[in-house]
């Protein structure tokens, strides 16, 4: 039976609760155990397709086409283990789910109450889909006190109570504040953190304290005392100077030791952490730059292309240089700037994105790449936006543009509204937004002795969408007399996946999204080969 560990935040968001379970799943699984991930979010979005980066950051998607919380992508990385759409869920989709039920009947006349029918489908979420897994860690979002999480809480209360403790156990990440005015770590906001934890009837059993130093012996005591918690289980995590020394971090602290001892179970086998350790040396150690600038709306938030960040950080590792993202918003990106913030730069990355904001400076930019043989890599909207320059200004059709931002253009990039997955026809639709693209995992067929099909070293791919619009493939043709070549299509040919361009060093667009496949400890070789484009650009 498959043993459950709960992780809750307390005193602010965003402390780093995802990160936390991430490692502790790496160090699991490398003693031999088999893990899962989960995530629980409060909001009442059905899930987060729909909300802007401004406010929730980006949109991760799984193989099986979940839009989901940016957290699943740490999980991804660090265990390297493929979540799943039953691996996120939010209260809307719980209320959605409960509201429907009603309206069939299901309830049998009964009052819906949060308690017990919204509860009762969290703790089914909790135990859907698990067959032979050691561990399963479930992470509930926000922090603890929001009254958008209390139903979690309780229904993880509940849970504990029905499986008993021998089966569940609690962590609460907190955050310990050091106040420089004083030099004193202060404890108390901690201890009010789990006296709230207490009063919805939760006893955190390990604590983590996240500090901006260490926190000495003495403190760490009165955590113990004051939050009924054993002072090996209070463990501290030190701000780390990259994200990959996490897992070395908590190591170090015995956290997996102490989940272990309390499931009174022993390690299958040592814990791997020289690959950490080698990523770690070259991400700190390494004094070879290369410049790379990113072109988007959504810049200049932390989160916004959080999985693409880390992609191209991934294959810096693979050539042993470091990726210095140059963030250029293109808002009010105008064609007498593009020369000035490009020249220097080794790389132009253009992201996905969705809207006509920002898209002119955009397609000023990669007529830029294009014609300066810079290294360019577009990504969903990023390709879209190459295709639409060259057709604009090689193939002279000056009206180019997507249906998408302007109905009134020659359509090169257009709404599709049937395609084909897995031998069953997918309809999609302009009149609602959310879950109506072409999401998660498809293949693509690769044109023999392109640049692509050298990359991938493989006839097909597999890789993950989240787009709506497609390439219009009736002018394939023109574009490959050109030098703008299909290189990757769709098995019925009917769908441009991948573009590149002859007589360039590296000039490549993908319909897809690449960043959701890459692992520091496996770095996408898509990434890999742009990055070793920069690097040997002059």
């Amino acid at each position: 039976m498959a043993r459950y560990i709960f992780v809750t935040g307390g005193v602010v968001s965003s402390l780093g609760k995802g990160l936390s379970s991430a490692s502790l799943a790496y160090l699991l699984k490398s003693q031999g155990y088999k893990v899962r991930l989960r995530k629980m979010d409060p909001y009442l979005n059905v899930d987060p397709g729909t909300m802007s980066p401004f406010q929730h950051g980006e949109v991760f998607v799984t193989d099986d086409g979940a839009e989901t919380d940016l957290d699943l992508g740490h999980y991804e990385r660090f265990t390297n283990i493929s979540s799943k759409q039953s691996d996120n869920i939010t209260t809307g989709r719980i209320y959605s789910d409960v509201i429907k039920k009603e309206r069939k009947g299901g309830y049998l006349g009964k009052t819906v109450q949060v308690i017990p029918h919204i509860t009762n489908r969290i703790k089914e979420f909790i135990k859907k889909d698990i067959t032979n897994e050691d561990f399963v860690i479930c992470e509930i979002g926000g922090t603890v006190g929001d009254i958008e999480s209390l139903p979690f809480v309780e229904a993880i209360r509940q849970f504990s109570n029905e499986h008993g403790k021998s089966k569940t156990l609690f962590i609460h990440l907190t955050f310990v504040p050091f106040l420089k005015s004083s030099d004193e770590i202060k404890t108390k906001p901690t201890q009010h953190s789990v006296k709230e934890l207490r009063s919805i009837g939760i006893q955190p059993d390990i604590i983590i304290c996240r500090s901006q130093q260490s926190i000495p012996l003495d403190q760490r005591k009165k955590i113990s005392l004051f939050c009924n918690v054993p002072i090996d289980n209070v463990i501290e995590t030190v701000d780390v100077r990259t994200i990959y020394e996490a897992p070395i971090s908590f190591f170090n602290q015995k956290l997996d030791k102490q989940v272990l001892k309390y499931f009174k179970l022993k390690s299958k086998k040592s814990a791997n952490l020289s690959p950490w350790k080698k990523i770690t040396n070259i991400v700190l150690n390494t004094k070879k730059i290369v410049d790379i600038a990113i072109i988007g709306k959504y810049v200049n938030l932390k989160d916004a292309y959080k999985s693409l960040d880390e992609a191209l950080i991934h294959g810096g590792i693979n050539n042993k240089v470091k990726v210095n993202l140059i963030r250029i918003e293109s808002d009010n990106l105008n064609k007498s700037e593009i020369n000035k913030k490009l020249k220097n730069v080794s790389g132009l990355l253009i992201p996905g994105g969705f809207g006509k904001r920002g898209t002119e400076g955009k397609i000023s930019a990669i007529k830029y790449a294009r014609e300066k043989k810079l290294p360019f890599l577009g990504i969903c909207f990023g390709m879209q936006m190459a295709i639409v320059e060259f057709a604009r200004n090689k193939l002279k059709i000056k009206k180019a543009g997507s249906s998408e931002l302007d109905k009134k253009c020659y359509p090169v990039v257009g709404l599709i509204n049937e395609w084909d997955k897995n031998g069953k026809i997918i309809k999609g639709t302009d009149k609602n937004l959310g879950g109506t693209m072409r999401l998660g995992l498809y293949e693509a067929k690769l044109r023999n002795n392109s640049a692509i099909n050298r990359i991938y070293k493989s006839k097909t791919i597999n890789e993950r969408h989240r787009h709506r619009y497609e390439v219009n493939s009736n002018l394939k043709n023109k574009f490959e007399e050109k030098g703008l070549i299909f290189s990757g299509m769709s098995p019925d040919n009917k769908l441009p996946e991948i573009i590149e361009l002859e007589n360039h060093p590296w000039f490549i667009g993908v319909q897809f999204h690449p960043e959701f496949k890459s692992r520091p400890l496996s770095p996408h070789p898509l990434f890999s080969s742009f990055i070793k484009a920069a690097k040997n650009h002059k």
